[in-house]
């Protein structure tokens, strides 16, 4: 049996690329930023090297010192927790591109999914009473009816995909905007368009305003925010928010809630469902070639379908927990525009290379530079787009993953020589 290498892994060697592509984007954040602060007059040599290691390091950033202005770095609570929060989606989109992408399909519906799950999240959440049934209970009924509708709605391309053999890409923009249309749509026509402010069932704005403290349940809601028209608030319907447990005591100050573990545990099971179940090897075997699984015995049509359905709930779970955590806002008007976390979930499966625990990484590293970037903006002179630009060429990247395989191979395994001794030895046995 030949033996194979450390480098020769394909883990090794897919892990090794990953992160050869995050290095390669960092450095051409920073040769952006060397660039634009050696060419602008009003930027000075200090505020380059404060950015350098924004871009970097940004999550572990406490502010600047009151006396030098110097910045200081250390561990963040807040930040750390924010990162978390803002990963939680990340990680459930990425894992729904990666599910459909094991049976072969490019799932580009997350978004479309997403609004299904955030509007049956909402509609559960704000109408179902919890003086007869207990918040808790509601709770799981909401997240679980987002996950429901994620899937309906993924179930669409899949059907058409399986059916009639339409393009799944085709199929899962149409069904991108028609979800879009029909959320707003859905909050129009509804009576939760007319809940007012302040009250046990959440809060819908008509029209933009400023809005002072409001007390509900105890809990503090938005501070002289301004409100823009369609915002939905699930704040403190009664105890319908996701737990803390804790969490809020290790991160102070953040949006960190139990979503995150929930987001962690759906991606190590279905880790377990696709490298070792019957299930996950037909859905893989389908994606490897669906009429050769077919002519296995392994039903193609059912396969694709539940793959969707599958890569549906995990996009909806995602709006579901966002909604749920009391401290964000929905637009229900999303006719013009579509969430861009259903996107973002795409270049983290790239760069997870579809590997479900791989998308836990990527989704909290993508996390990590959305925290950076905004901290670049609030304390240099540069803007955080320059992260988008990592980001952009980070997946550029990840989807060359299979050259940068071959060229670590060739860089870290060379065929060694053989000796003259044996050399002669294979001659005299081939005669």
């Amino acid at each position: 049996m030949k033996k194979e290498y450390f480098f020769q892994k394909d883990g090794v060697k897919t892990i090794l690329a990953s992160l050869l592509s995050i290095v390669i984007g960092l450095l051409a954040g920073i040769i952006i930023i060397l660039i634009v602060g050696l060419t602008n007059d009003s930027i000075v040599p200090s505020s380059i090297w404060d950015a350098i290691r924004l871009v970097v390091f940004g999550v572990f950033n406490k502010g600047r010192d009151a006396a030098t202005g110097a910045l200081m770095f250390g561990f963040n609570p807040t930040f750390f927790g924010n990162m978390l929060f803002r990963a939680m989606p990340l990680i459930l989109t990425g894992l729904s591109v990666a599910v459909a992408y094991k049976t072969g399909l490019f799932n580009i519906g997350a978004p479309g999914q997403y609004l299904a799950g955030t509007c049956a999240t909402l509609f559960i959440a704000l109408s179902v009473p919890t003086s007869t049934i207990p918040a808790w209970l509601v709770w799981i009924l909401a997240f679980l009816g987002g996950m429901i509708a994620g899937a309906l709605w993924g179930c669409i391309p899949g059907l058409l995909k399986a059916l009639l053999n339409i393009n799944e890409v085709i199929a899962c923009i149409m069904t991108n905007w028609l979800a879009a249309s029909l959320v707003t749509w859905a909050f129009d026509i509804s009576n939760l368009k007319n809940v007012l402010e302040g009250t046990k069932t959440g809060y819908i704005y008509k029209t933009s305003t400023i809005i002072n403290d409001i007390m509900v349940d105890g809990v503090q809601t938005i501070s002289g925010a301004n409100i823009p028209e369609g915002a939905t608030v699930l704040a403190t319907r009664g105890g319908v928010v996701t737990p803390k447990l804790g969490l809020d005591s290790i991160f102070t100050g953040s949006q960190v809630n139990v979503g995150i573990l929930i987001a962690i545990l759906l991606a190590v099971l279905f880790y377990i469902i696709m490298e070792k179940t019957t299930l996950g090897y037909q859905l893989k075997a389908c994606g490897s070639n669906r009429h050769a699984a077919k002519y296995a015995g392994i039903m193609d049509k059912r396969n694709i379908v539940l793959s969707m359905a599958l890569a549906g709930s995990l996009a909806g779970a995602a709006g579901s927990l966002y909604a749920l955590s009391g401290n964000t806002e929905f637009f229900w008007t999303t006719y013009q525009s579509l969430p861009a976390v259903g996107f973002t979930g795409i270049a983290v499966a790239l760069l997870a290379v579809n590997n479900p625990i791989g998308v836990i990484f990527s989704a909290m590293f993508m996390s990590l530079l959305n925290i950076n970037g905004q901290q670049l903006t609030n304390l240099t002179a540069y803007n955080e787009y320059i992260t988008d630009v990592i980001i952009a060429v980070i997946v550029y990247l990840a989807a060359f993953m299979l050259i940068i395989k071959m060229w670590i191979s060739k860089k870290k395994t060379r065929p060694k020589l053989a000796s003259p001794v044996v050399a002669n030895k294979s001659k005299e046995v081939r005669k």
